[in-house]
C-alpha cells in the first residue's frame, strides 16, 4: 500500500507540479513552497545577535522593549514582497509557516530570545480573519513555535474594532487607526511572564506599538517583538 501510494503520489506531482511562490519554479521533492534558492537569497538581516538593531532602535523611546528582531529587510519589487502578498491575499498560509519556521531557527540559534514564555501573534479584527480565512501573524506565530517549542497564545490579545488596512495612510494617522483598538482577555496568565509579539512586516510599528502598549498594562509583563521584516 506504501509503495502504491508513493507511485500515485510521484504522478500527481507529474501532472500538478508544485512551484516556488517567490520565483514560479518547479520545486523538488525535498523543497517546501520556496526552493532553497529563493530562501538562500532573500535579503536576510544579522538583526537576532544584534540587540542595537533597526527595529530596537525603532521602539526606542515609544516602547519598552526588551528585544526585537526582523528576518529580512523589506524592499518594493523584491521577491520577499511577493510572497508576503501571496501570504496575506492569495490564501497561502504555508508561506508563513515556512518563513515563520526560518525566523525561529534563526532566533534559537542566536540564543538571544531563550527566555521567552508565549508567542503573541499580533490580531486581526475576527471580520477580516473570516474573510482571509486566517491571520498571518498567526500562521508565522506558529512556525516560530515549531522549531522553538515556545507556546503559541493566539487568542488573548484581541482587536476589538475594525480599522481601515494601514498601507494607504501615513504615520499620524497610522497610530490614530490602531490606538486603544487592542483587549487582552486573560491578563492573569500573562503576569510577570516574558511575551514576543509576532508580525509580518514592521512600517512605521504603530500597530506593534498599539498592542504593545496593551501587553504592558499586564503587572511584571516584559515584552519583545519578532517580525519577518523590516521596510
Amino acid at each position: 500500500m506504501n509503495i502504491l501510494s508513493k507511485y500515485i503520489k510521484d504522478f500527481w506531482f507529474l501532472l500538478f507540479p508544485h512551484v516556488c511562490e517567490a520565483c514560479g519554479n518547479i520545486l523538488y521533492k525535498n523543497e517546501e513552497t520556496i526552493c532553497i534558492k529563493c530562501l538562500y537569497e532573500l535579503p536576510r538581516t544579522d538583526y537576532c545577535y544584534d540587540e542595537e538593531n533597526p527595529v530596537t532602535i525603532l521602539f526606542t523611546g515609544r516602547l519598552n522593549i526588551s528585544k526585537a528582531t526582523a528576518l529580512f529587510s523589506f524592499h518594493k519589487g523584491s521577491r520577499f514582497r511577493k510572497l508576503l502578498h501571496n501570504l496575506k491575499y492569495k490564501s497561502k498560509p504555508e508561506i508563513g509557516i515556512l518563513l515563520g519556521k526560518e525566523l525561529g531557527a534563526e532566533m534559537l540559534k542566536s540564543g538571544n530570545f531563550n527566555d521567552i514564555d508565549y508567542i503573541i501573534p499580533v490580531p486581526l479584527h475576527p471580520k477580516r480573519e473570516k474573510q482571509r480565512g486566517y491571520n498571518q501573524s498567526n500562521v508565522i506565530g506558529y512556525g516560530i513555535s515549531e522549531i522553538t517549542k515556545i507556546p503559541l497564545m493566539p487568542d488573548n490579545l484581541t482587536r476589538n474594532i475594525e480599522t481601515v488596512t494601514q498601507t494607504k495612510i501615513n504615520k499620524e494617522d497610522r497610530w490614530k487607526n490602531v490606538s486603544g483598538k487592542f483587549l487582552i482577555s486573560d491578563p492573569v496568565v500573562l503576569k510577570n511572564k516574558h511575551v514576543l509579539l509576532v508580525d509580518d512586516v514592521v512600517t512605521t510599528g504603530s500597530t506593534l506599538e498599539a498592542c504593545g502598549e496593551t501587553l504592558l498594562t499586564v503587572p511584571g509583563l516584559k515584552l519583545s517583538i519578532a517580525v519577518l521584516a523590516k521596510a
